[in-house]
């Protein structure tokens, strides 16, 4: 009796098996399709380019080896250190100043516009000049903050300046002006989801129980919002450091930045100095991201 008792829960367990193997083999086939874009469109080249950072080249020609040269070089240099520098402070900087932007512009749109209809309208509206290009916008600012431009003759005109002020173009002032105005939405946008999904009860709540806005911003909103402030960060962040048009316009080439300096390393035929570069970057920037998902669960909004 024991014997035909086994027999019969291993006959019924067969069934459950073979079905899980059947769902878990399913779920590998959907998952093929995007593993094989990722692994051909971003782990592929990713190899590549670790691959180059360790070949030798002179001016003409690459060479297949395994050097540390161009690693060396780059992080024996204080030029380049200094370069890096510069462009951790520009995401700094930018980071700031889109995150405050960002966060009232969103805190505006999910708590003071009471229609979802005028919060979606009021939310195209600031997507608007991502319909033309980021070199349009970025260009349009040399006519507003020149020499002659449009703040400097205002300016004059008022009488409030003597004479027209130098530092408005072609400084870090301008690159700091240009990234904010191209990448603020990407600090608005996940901000302003995560604002929507609070259950305004909480705040209500806080109210009833004496909570000034003050607190209620600190203790309610703020630490809710942190899933999509993370988000942000992110992509300003990742933006603002591979970004290397920017900063050679609006600065004049008065400043530098890591994405320009291999920019100039490839039109140089420099290939492997810019793959090691690129590798140090994508380093930096997977640690900035490591150390932002620590802090924050950002698996909430995805």
């Amino acid at each position: 009796m024991m014997t035909i008792a086994v027999e019969q829960a291993a006959a019924a367990r067969r069934p459950r098996t073979r079905r899980a193997g059947i769902a878990s083999l399913a779920a590998y086939l959907q998952a093929a399709p995007l593993a094989l874009i990722l692994g051909a469109f971003l782990l592929a080249p990713l190899i590549v380019i670790a691959t180059v950072s360790f070949w030798d080249y002179d001016f003409a020609r690459l060479y297949p080896d395994f050097i540390l040269m161009n690693y060396q070089d780059t992080l024996g240099s204080w030029v380049t250190w200094k370069t890096y520098l510069n462009t951790l402070k520009f995401a700094a900087i930018v980071w700031a100043v889109t995150l405050f932007l960002g966060f009232w512009v969103a805190y505006f749109l999910a708590f003071h516009i009471r229609t979802t209809t005028m919060q979606m309208v009021l939310f195209l509206v600031c997507t608007v000049p991502f319909l033309t290009s980021n070199i349009i916008r970025m260009i349009s600012w040399i006519p507003v903050l020149g020499r002659n431009g449009l703040v400097n003759s205002t300016l004059i005109d008022m009488g409030l300046i003597p004479a027209p002020i130098e530092w408005l173009l072609y400084s870090d002032f301008a690159v700091v002006l240009a990234m904010t105005h191209l990448y603020t939405l990407f600090m608005v946008t996940p901000i302003f989801n995560t604002l929507m999904r609070i259950d305004h009860s909480l705040i209500e709540a806080a109210r009833d129980a004496g909570a000034t806005s003050f607190q209620t911003l600190t203790n309610v909103i703020l630490p809710l919002a942190k899933p999509g402030i993370a988000i942000g960060t992110i992509f300003v962040v990742t933006l603002v450091m591979a970004d290397f048009i920017t900063v050679q316009v609006m600065s004049g080439g008065q400043s530098a930045s890591v994405a320009l300096m291999m920019r100039n390393q490839m039109s140089l035929l420099q290939y492997p100095a810019a793959a090691a570069n690129a590798v140090i970057l994508l380093a930096l920037v997977l640690v900035m991201v490591a150390g932002i998902l620590r802090i924050v669960d950002i698996r909430k909004e995805l």
